[in-house]
């Protein structure tokens, strides 16, 4: 029973005609509090205990001292917790005094000493009320996910509609200009259209060159500024630094949300395009649910928002960076501190690249001679075993310590039986010979598809073929059986299943079958019975 409770009953009892004795027995209280609570129906308030002295109280004064200083102080000579400390101990000889209880007095205090000073009034905010399709917000966070088994650290792109809460989320992996142009354009196709007011940003690279003094103009970046120009967006730049995040706090807290509901435990996925797929789909059933105490939810709210939107620009904006490059001896190209390799036949060529967030394509002129997935990681390499076979066919001892073999095989492209048919191939052939005919057959890659030359390679080792041209043939022959393919070594072993067909038997087994009669020379036989002419010789050394 509450005492409030405990005044009523012990009232209604008095009225009932019960003695302050009986009463008291009754509740096992007090005269007083029989006494006091016929006085008056609501108890009084607890009283409050007289605050705890503490050590640091002898010393409170001094730190005021030292923050009052503060306020004419320049900016970066002004006093940390740590040094208030320090100067406790060396000229007061406050040694009963810890770091930990200094820290959180100066915390609490050094806002309300600007406040008492006239220095500023307290920090507060202003609700804000956003038209249907007007304004957005735009920002990037860090997110860490697992990438075909590795974990790494991305970036988590988000644009949010300021009326409905409609976001639009897209990872990549870097935060540069060309992952928030493509941001932006994903987001312009999700949503069906722009927002027709101000979007804001806050200063990050991609967009802004310079903050210009204490106002909010900037020197914006010429990609940014054309980028801009072409969906007609109108920029709102938020003060720098933590001060402005509240001006954005829409996005800033979407970005926590969405890390917390959708990334916890750390997604993992094949490939950052799988990722975003099941991005996309969380975006999709974000839309069923309310934010705070909104009386519909964010997709009810952004139907009404999305007829208003302007229509997206018919001409697409290249949101590529094109970067000249140039050929080392080793057939790689390097763009932003990593290095991916190209055909070894454009050894020492300039060339030029699209880079792009998720993906680089390599150029030669106006002809794509190579593309590669962006790494994670800085100062790594992305190689591709294809552009180094012209290479290794004239040696073919660099092959079993290539690092593009390594890489291939990591990525699945180089098989175990690849492996099995190659170890088979050396034994008969021996290291050079075997791997000649290996680096023949990856040739053969470029021509036919990776799954029926993985046949062709398990066909030819059961039949003991180890030469290219049988791999060639086995290979056709899987694609056109279109027939289940081999996933093991084992499934290759030499059981006799599936010998080798020379390529004329095969042919002459394809052709249909021969109706018409076998040839005859009757009609030859029938010049024999004319008679010689009267007076002709003979042939020389012919029959009489």
């Amino acid at each position: 029973m509450s005492k409030v409770g405990l005044f009523a009953a012990v009232r209604r009892d008095a009225r009932a005609g019960l003695s302050g004795r009986q009463i008291a027995l009754k509740y096992r209280i007090s005269r007083n509090t029989v006494a006091k609570a016929l006085e008056q129906a609501w108890p009084e308030p607890r009283k409050q205990m007289e605050p705890r002295t503490s050590r640091l109280d002898t010393f409170k004064p001094v730190i005021d001292e030292m923050l009052r200083a503060d306020l004419d102080a320049p900016r970066k000579q002004r006093h940390t917790a740590k040094r208030i400390f320090a100067r406790l101990l060396d000229e007061h000889q406050a040694a009963e005094v810890s770091y930990q209880m200094v820290r959180a007095y100066v915390a609490r205090r050094r806002g309300e000493i600007k406040i008492e000073a006239g220095r500023g009034p307290p920090q507060a905010f202003v609700p804000q009320s956003h038209r249907p399709g007007v304004e957005a917000e735009v920002d990037f966070g860090d997110v860490t996910v697992r990438i075909a088994g590795e974990q790494v650290k991305c970036f988590l792109f988000a644009f949010r509609m300021s009326y409905s809460g409609k976001a639009v989320h897209r990872i990549f992996a870097t935060g540069g200009q060309e992952a928030f142009f493509e941001g932006h354009v994903h987001a312009f196709g999700v949503l069906g259209g722009l927002p027709t007011g101000k979007v804001r940003y806050d200063n990050l690279k991609a967009a802004v060159a310079q903050v210009l003094g204490f106002s909010r103009a900037r020197k914006e970046t010429e990609r940014w500024t054309a980028f801009r120009s072409h969906y007609g967006l109108e920029p709102f730049y938020c003060q720098p630094g933590v001060t402005g995040a509240h001006e954005k706090g829409g996005v800033e807290g979407d970005i926590g949300w969405f890390r917390r509901n959708h990334l916890v435990p750390v997604p993992e996925a094949a490939s950052l395009a799988e990722l975003n797929e099941m991005i996309d789909l969380w975006d999709l059933q974000d839309q069923a649910r309310r934010i705070g105490s909104r009386a519909h939810t964010i997709g009810e709210y952004f139907a009404t928002e999305q007829p208003l939107l302007r229509p997206v620009p018919q001409e697409p904006f290249e949101t590529g960076l094109l970067l000249p490059v140039r050929v080392d001896r080793y057939s790689q190209i390097t763009v932003r501190t990593n290095r991916y390799s190209v055909p070894a036949r454009l050894i020492g060529r300039p060339l030029r690249v699209m880079l792009h967030a998720s993906e680089l394509i390599v150029y030669d002129g106006s002809e794509s001679v190579a593309r590669h997935e962006r790494l994670f990681a800085k100062a790594s390499c992305r190689l591709e075993l294809d552009h180094y076979l012209e290479v290794l066919i004239r040696k073919p001892g660099a092959l079993p310590g290539a690092t593009a073999l390594e890489q291939a095989r990591a990525a699945g492209k180089f098989t175990p039986v690849h492996d099995t048919w190659w170890a088979a191939a050396c034994k008969a052939h021996g290291d050079r010979d075997g791997t000649r005919a290996l680096i023949e057959v990856l040739l053969l890659a470029r021509h036919i598809p990776t799954e029926y030359l993985v046949a062709g390679l398990a066909a030819a080792l059961r039949a003991g073929a180890l030469t290219a041209d049988a791999v060639a043939l086995e290979a056709r022959k899987a694609a056109e059986d279109d027939r289940p393919l081999p996933v093991s070594p084992a499934e290759s072993a030499h059981d006799g299943t599936s010998p080798v067909t020379f390529l004329t038997q095969r042919r002459l087994a394809q052709l249909p079958r021969d109706t018409r009669p076998l040839p005859s020379v009757a009609v030859y036989d029938q010049l024999l019975k004319h008679a010689r002419p009267a007076g002709e010789r003979p042939a020389q050394g012919g029959n009489t």
